[in-house]
């Protein structure tokens, strides 16, 4: 095996023919052009032919020449075979009898259709595997088989295996050595000192602070949660990590893949990196937890404020509902019958005659006493909203329940830099003053 990210499947498979060849790519990468034709036509017998263009369409496909020039699929020896209109495909087998015909027809194809050596593109294939892992921080072997796809490309014939995946190997080796030394290089020596101690358990402490960033606060809508998440928030910030300028020197891309294992790996297992290594990892994941504890903030604040503002608001004003409705069914039943008596009134005393305002009276009080009346009609004017009020009583109950919230809101701007347009900006300064927007 030429090199670790390597099988030895795959190192064997380079520069070969593996599987089968679709009759899609037949046609487009085995097809014999007028110019191919003409190239072919210069040998003398079919064997010789068959030879020369095996290697001509092997090389195409390959990017390389073959050892043995005959180690093709079958298939693709009989679509060549049929282009050229010979009848027995076997009497290739005479054309390496003459080892000196292989090498021959090899330099020809390689004048007439201007394909390079690799060591002549070697610097300019070096320039794009460095741009390449800079920028994307893929690993070895997807950049190894890009490399050998862009060789093939520009029409420069593949080295060996082993020399281009070491290539490959020590390239984003090099390019990796080099992301990590831009960020060391942005700290100052305390800012090493300071990253290097978050590795360190505190005596008192169980976990060191890395961990205990990483874990984060409770996903609780509670004051208390709140307060540590905001202090969390706080002590990330207070590393003055952002305003290193990271992102503006580092592909993003690059960062969140340093980020990424600072998150996941062990406190132990950081400590035994070399120094750039170890710092640049820990510099990533800290601009990352800044993020992300400022996010987790930002959602337990609205977690709070369903559970202690807007969840308690409507169980208060459905429990007071409830509380009402025994009240608010007697009333209406008493002033169901005023009005009811009052509509029967209708049609008293003669034709075209409106009764006496007494008579209706006496015909109420018969049933529910004028008292009574009184009464129920202040427990359903003090029960049920205007016809144009909101129907949604609970909103009321906010006011009340707003102190519960309005401290963190004001304590959010001291510790997080928001950002305000101009439409924002009456927001963000009632956030500040701890009033309602």
């Amino acid at each position: 095996m030429p090199v670790e990210f390597l099988t030895d499947d795959e190192a064997a498979a380079f520069g070969r023919y593996a599987g089968t060849v679709s009759q899609a790519d037949l046609e487009r990468v085995f097809f014999l052009d007028d110019e191919d034709r003409a190239l072919v036509d210069r040998r003398r017998g079919e064997h010789m032919k068959l030879g020369f263009s095996l290697q001509l369409v092997t090389v195409r496909w390959l990017g390389t020449f073959l050892e043995d020039p005959l180690d093709v699929p079958v298939a693709v020896l009989d679509f060549v075979a049929e282009q050229l209109g010979v009848a027995d495909a076997s009497q290739v087998k005479r054309y390496t009898e003459r080892a000196k015909t292989k090498l021959d027809h090899q330099w020809e194809i390689r004048q007439v259709y201007g394909l390079q050596e690799f060591p002549a593109a070697e610097a300019e294939l070096r320039a794009w595997v460095a741009a390449r892992s800079w920028t994307t921080g893929d690993g070895p072997k997807a950049i190894f088989t890009d490399a050998a796809g862009s060789l093939r490309e520009r029409q420069v014939l593949l080295p060996g295996v082993s020399t281009l995946a070491r290539l490959v190997a020590q390239v984003r080796d090099d390019i990796t050595k080099r992301l990590w030394g831009v960020l060391e290089g942005l700290l100052g020596v305390g800012q090493r000192y300071v990253l290097d101690q978050l590795l360190e358990v505190a005596p008192g402490s169980r976990v060191s602070d890395l961990e205990r960033w990483r874990k984060g606060p409770a996903p609780r809508g509670s004051g208390p949660t709140m307060i540590k998440a905001l202090d969390q928030v706080a002590e990330v910030v207070r590393l003055g990590t952002a305003e290193l300028g990271a992102e503006a020197l580092v592909p993003p891309r690059r960062l969140a893949e340093l980020a990424k294992y600072g998150m996941s790996a062990d406190a132990s297992q950081l400590r035994r990196h070399g120094a750039g290594r170890r710092l640049a990892t820990l510099l990533a994941t800290v601009r990352f937890l800044e993020a992300k504890s400022v996010d987790d903030t930002l959602e337990l604040l609205e977690l709070l404020m369903a559970t202690e503002l807007l969840n308690k608001a409507q169980t208060a004003a459905n429990k007071e509902t409830v509380r009402r409705h025994p009240k608010l069914a007697k009333a209406s039943a008493r002033l169901a019958v005023a009005v009811e008596a009052l509509f029967d009134s209708d049609g008293w005393g003669g034709e075209d005659e409106e009764p006496r305002v007494v008579e209706v009276w006496e015909a109420i009080e018969a049933i529910v006493s004028r008292a009574e009346l009184r009464a129920a009609l202040v427990v359903v004017n003090d029960s049920v909203p205007p016809a144009d009020a909101d129907p949604d009583d609970w909103r009321s109950e906010l006011v009340g329940r707003y102190t519960t919230v309005s401290g963190f809101l004001k304590l959010l701007p001291k510790v997080i830099e928001f950002g305000a347009n101009a439409e924002g900006a009456a927001i963000l300064a009632a956030m500040k003053r701890g009033q309602p927007t």
